[in-house]
C-alpha cells in the first residue's frame, strides 16, 4: 500500500484564513491552486474558499500571486520567433471582451490590426446563456476550425498576421477547473477570481500587450459601472505586474452592438463592416479598439478607418478564415423560420434592452444553457430599430430567426418590455465609450 505525499498546508486552515478575512501567503496560495488542479482540495473545499473569497476579496498581491499560480499550472506560448519582413521582431496585441450581445468585435478587429504588421493571436471562446461566443459565430462558416495546434498559431501568425481559434487545453488549466466550479456554486461574480482567471489565460497565451474591453450594463456581466470599473482597473493592474502593456476601455451593453445577435447573421454583419460600411456603433468600436491595440505595440500612425474602407481589412480576414479551412464566400447558413415584431405605437426608440435580445436569441437556439449544447448558426434577431430611430406603429422593429418555431413564443416573451418608445422629439441617452483605464 502505497502512502500519501505529506502536504504542506490544509486545506481547512486556508479556508478560515480567507473567512476570516485574513491574506493568504504567497506559499499558502501556490499550494492551494496546485493541490486543487491535482485533485488534493476538493470540490467543496474549494468552492468555500472561493465564497470566503467573495465576500472578503483579495488584496492585491494576493490576486497576483494567485494569477501566477493558475498561469503556472499550464504551459505558456512563445511569440518571440515572430519577424517582420525587415528580420525584426513582431510585435503581438490581443483583445478581450467581458462579453455581451451583438459583440461580434473581435471579427473584423483581428485582421484589422494585422493590416499594420502587428500579429493578433486571438483565442477565443464559446458562448454561454445569453452571450454569444466568438467561435460559435465562425463555425457558421463552412469548413472553418477553431482548434489549431501552437505550431499552427505561430505559422499563421507569421504568414497572415491574425489568428481567431480555440486556447488549447494546456493553457492555465487550472483556471478551467476552477471556472467550472464557481459557476455551479454562485461564485462567478468574485471579481479577484474574474480578474485572475481572464489574465491567466491572457499572459499564458504570450501576447506583447492586451486591451480589454469591459462591458457595463443590462447585457453585460457586469451591470453595475463601479463594479465593472474595478474589475478593468484590477485586471490593468495584473497585466501590467506581468509585464504585459494592458489598458481597458468601460463600453456600453445596455444597447446590443450592431444590428445583429446570432452567429452567421454576426459574421454578416462582420463582412460589411470590413467592406467600409456596417452600423457606426460597431465600426467605431472596432477601430477605436484597434487605436488601442496599435498603440499598445508601438504603431502610433496608423489609420484603422481608412484600411476598413479600401479593402485592406478584408483582405486579411479572407486570407486567415482561408488558411484555417474556411471558404470566405461561402453561403452563410440561413434559419428555415422567420417571425417578425412589430412597433405598437408611433414615436422614438429610446431604450433596446440587451439582456432581452440576448434571451431571445438564446431562446431562438443561437446560444447555450450547457457548454456541450449544440447552437443554431442561423438562429438570432435581426433589429431594426436602434435607440434614437423613428418609428411608425406596426412597422418591423424586430426578425426573429430560428429553425425551430416552437421556440418563436418563448423568444417573444423574454422581449415583452424590451423595446420603450417615446413621443417624438425624445433623445435617447447613449454613449457607446464610457472612459479608459489604464
Amino acid at each position: 500500500m502505497t502512502e500519501s505525499k505529506a502536504e504542506a498546508f490544509d486545506a481547512v486552515d486556508i479556508i478560515r484564513t480567507k473567512r476570516d478575512k485574513g491574506t493568504l501567503s504567497p506559499e499558502q496560495i501556490d499550494w492551494t491552486i496546485d493541490a486543487y488542479t491535482r485533485g488534493a482540495i476538493a470540490d467543496e473545499q474549494m468552492a468555500a474558499l472561493n465564497m470566503a473569497i467573495l465576500l472578503n476579496g483579495m488584496d492585491r498581491a494576493e490576486i497576483a500571486r494567485w494569477t501566477a499560480a493558475m498561469i503556472a499550472s499550464g504551459e505558456r506560448m512563445d511569440f518571440s520567433s515572430l519577424r517582420r519582413p525587415d528580420g525584426g521582431l513582431k510585435y503581438t496585441t490581443d483583445k478581450h471582451s467581458t462579453g455581451g450581445v451583438g459583440d461580434k468585435i473581435t471579427l473584423p478587429l483581428a485582421p484589422l490590426v494585422a493590416v499594420f504588421g502587428v500579429a493578433v493571436p486571438q483565442l477565443s471562446g464559446r458562448g454561454l446563456g445569453h452571450t454569444g461566443g466568438t467561435l460559435d459565430k465562425l463555425e457558421s462558416i463552412p469548413g472553418w476550425r477553431a482548434n489549431l495546434a501552437n505550431n499552427e498559431i505561430l505559422a499563421q501568425l507569421q504568414d497572415v498576421g491574425a489568428v481567431i481559434c480555440a486556447a488549447g487545453a494546456g493553457l492555465a488549466p487550472a483556471d478551467k477547473k476552477l471556472y467550472a466550479l464557481r459557476d455551479v456554486t454562485g461564485t462567478v461574480e468574485a471579481i479577484p477570481l474574474i480578474a485572475s482567471s481572464i489574465m491567466s489565460k491572457k499572459i499564458a497565451e504570450g501576447t506583447g500587450s492586451l486591451v480589454l474591453d469591459v462591458k457595463v450594463g443590462s447585457g453585460a456581466f457586469m451591470k453595475d459601472e463601479a463594479k465593472a470599473r474595478e474589475l478593468a482597473e484590477t485586471m490593468v493592474a495584473l497585466g501590467k505586474d506581468a509585464g504585459v502593456n494592458t489598458v481597458a476601455l468601460l463600453t456600453n451593453m445596455n444597447t446590443p452592438l450592431g444590428l445583429t445577435a446570432g452567429n452567421a447573421i454576426e459574421v454578416a454583419e462582420s463582412v460589411e463592416v470590413l467592406a467600409g460600411g456596417g452600423p457606426d456603433d460597431v465600426v467605431e468600436l472596432t477601430v477605436r479598439l484597434a487605436q488601442e491595440m496599435l498603440a499598445c505595440a508601438g504603431v502610433h500612425d496608423a489609420d484603422p478607418a481608412a484600411a476598413l474602407k479600401d479593402g485592406r481589412a478584408m483582405d486579411v480576414w479572407n486570407r486567415m478564415i482561408a488558411a484555417q479551412g474556411g471558404d470566405p464566400r461561402a453561403d452563410l447558413p440561413v434559419a428555415r423560420e422567420s417571425d417578425v415584431v412589430y412597433a405598437p405605437a408611433d414615436g422614438v426608440v429610446v431604450e433596446l434592452d440587451a439582456l432581452a435580445v440576448g434571451l431571445a436569441a438564446w431562446r431562438l437556439g443561437a446560444g447555450r444553457a450547457r457548454k456541450e449544447d449544440a447552437v443554431q448558426a442561423g438562429a438570432g434577431v435581426r433589429m431594426h430599430a436602434k435607440p434614437g430611430a423613428t418609428v411608425r406603429a406596426g412597422e418591423p422593429l424586430m426578425t426573429l430567426l430560428t429553425d425551430t418555431p416552437e421556440r418563436f413564443a418563448r423568444a417573444r416573451e423574454a422581449l415583452e418590455h424590451a423595446v420603450v418608445i417615446a413621443p417624438e422629439g425624445s433623445r435617447p441617452a447613449q454613449q457607446l465609450i464610457i472612459d479608459r483605464i489604464a
